[in-house]
């Protein structure tokens, strides 16, 4: 475990220097093993539940044994929430309390999250509900397990500090950990407040979270533009991975999106159940802005909203409108070959690709128009191109395609079979084995996603102190392409669509 500090080179304008307010009594729910040796974060002489808990004193020790320092902070930043230009927001509960070095030389940002009050906290108390972490805890989890770029946490706490929100209950905490707390909304606060230091700012995010592009002395608007780029083709591929697993983040204001496009902030997110494009996950969005058919949209505003400060340092409306094109250019692209990959097409004649898109978007509109759970429909595949001869190894497949069938009326059977044909017929122009397509569909397509039912029965658990349920859901969500023998048929149930409920974004 090596300590570096990269942040706290910047201008102290940017951060508040505090340590976490500790939770009385802190008592561990789950620490996820395999990153802390992943991160090659010693479990041996630091007790985790009390450095989550907000005492810090092993990681300043380990810190200290360096020769190097522990300085928590709190991040200023700005942002625009729900398309309304909301000022200086921050860390308002949380703190970046390290930046360590792993044994492959990555850098990972840990940040404490319901560490306490900041400057910056505004009304809030800054702390964090169970209900929230706990779904943070399994949402980051979820999604890097089906290979998306995200933030993942190391464990969190429950305590017996008590906060209110509607009614008095425990405080929880969690250690998160992200290759970048960088937000879209930091380039903002700074352009906007400390306009100053702007140059040096920039220059510094590309040295630290681009170094590959900070190349020129003489030129830097050669690497500005190529750092905008950047930014802008990351966060296509985030959200083109998001809709390929049905993944709604639910609140995508500028200051929730990072520089590197990895996944931060869960608050109100969902993954999809019933197909409709419309859907939203959030109680709070009440003209459906962030819902899921919007989220490539919402991206493209959010680049054009915070990139555009740039300007101010070479770049221009030119390479803006360039760098947009190519977001656009990219989400569809990585959009479109995870879609084909989600129907077990990897190699397809370029002269078929009209007809395999429309192939795949007239499985959508099937989807849609009978209410079909999206998880469940594209897994049940496999027990189409296998055709019956693998009914035991297949037996959860064959299952989900009976409920696909049993659902649909008499018009959708028929819409169902004349696809069919046509799935059969573009399998059998492919030349590919079977096992060669169902290996594909096997890896792209989860058995298990983190559905809110699933994450309610969590955390109706930690809110009890039991906490076997929270596990076996981490178990699951640990290898979501296969069928796992402590699954029940309630961890796949899709809930009727009368009764999709959306999340609050109370935390």
């Amino acid at each position: 475990m090596k300590f570096i500090q990269r942040y706290h080179q910047h201008n102290p304008k940017l951060y508040h220097h505090q340590l976490p307010s500790a939770l009385d009594n802190p008592k561990l729910v789950h620490l996820n093993a395999k990153l802390l040796s992943q991160l090659d974060l010693d479990t041996s002489v630091i007790d985790w539940q009390a450095v989550i808990g907000g005492q810090l004193d092993d990681l300043i020790a380990a810190a200290r044994g360096q020769g190097d320092s522990l300085d928590p902070l709190a991040m200023v930043y700005a942002g625009h929430q729900f398309g309304q230009w909301a000022g200086q927001l921050g860390d308002g509960r949380g703190l970046l309390i390290a930046e360590v070095l792993d044994k492959a030389g990555d850098i990972h940002e840990l940040h404490l999250k319901g560490s306490g009050k900041t400057p910056y906290s505004r009304h809030g108390d800054g702390r964090a509900m169970i209900a929230s972490t706990v779904r943070e805890y399994l949402c980051s989890h979820a999604l890097s397990h089906l290979g998306i770029a995200t933030s993942t946490a190391i464990g969190f706490v429950v305590s017996d500090t008590f906060i209110h929100r509607g009614q008095l209950e425990r405080a929880a905490a969690l250690l998160r950990v992200s290759d970048c707390h960088v937000r879209l909304g930091h380039i903002e606060w700074v352009a906007c407040y400390a306009p100053e230091i702007f140059p040096a700012f920039i220059d510094k995010l590309i040295a630290d979270y681009y170094p590959q592009l900070h190349r020129s002395q003489t030129n830097k608007a050669t690497d500005i533009v190529a750092f905008v780029r950047q930014i802008a083709l990351r966060t296509a591929r985030l959200i083109a991975s998001w809709q390929l697993v049905g993944f709604s983040h639910g609140v995508m204001n500028t200051d929730n999106l990072n520089i590197t496009g990895s996944t931060l902030d869960f608050g109100p997110f969902g993954f999809m159940e019933r197909f409709d494009p419309t859907w939203v996950n959030n109680a709070s969005d009440h003209t459906a802005r962030y819902c899921y058919q919007n989220q490539p949209t919402i991206g493209h505003y959010n680049l054009a909203t915070s990139l555009r400060h740039l300007y101010q340092l070479g770049l221009t409306d030119a390479h803006l409108h360039q760098i947009l094109l190519d977001y656009e250019n990219e989400f569809i692209k990585q959009y479109h070959q995870g879609l084909f990959a989600k129907f077990g097409f990897e190699v397809f004649d370029s002269s078929q690709q009209d007809n395999l898109e429309q192939l795949c978007y007239d499985f959508l509109y099937l989807l849609q128009n009978h209410a079909l759970d999206y998880t469940n429909s594209f897994r049940a595949l496999i027990a189409v191109v296998d055709e019956r001869q693998h009914l035991s190894q297949y037996a959860h497949e064959y299952a989900l395609l009976d409920i696909l069938y049993q659902e649909l009326g008499h018009q959708g059977k028929q819409d169902w079979e004349n696809w069919l044909k046509r799935y059969k017929s573009a399998i059998a122009l492919s030349s590919l084995p079977t096992t060669a397509f169902i290996d594909k569909l096997s890896t792209t397509n989860p058995v298990y996603v983190l559905r809110n039912h699933l994450a309610q029965s969590a955390i109706d658990g930690v809110l009890n102190d039991d906490f076997s349920a929270l596990n076996r859901i981490f178990t699951l969500l640990s290898n979501p392409y296969q069928y796992q023998d402590i699954s029940n048929p309630n961890d796949v149930h899709s809930s009727p669509k009368s009764q999709v409920a959306t999340v609050s974004c109370l935390s």
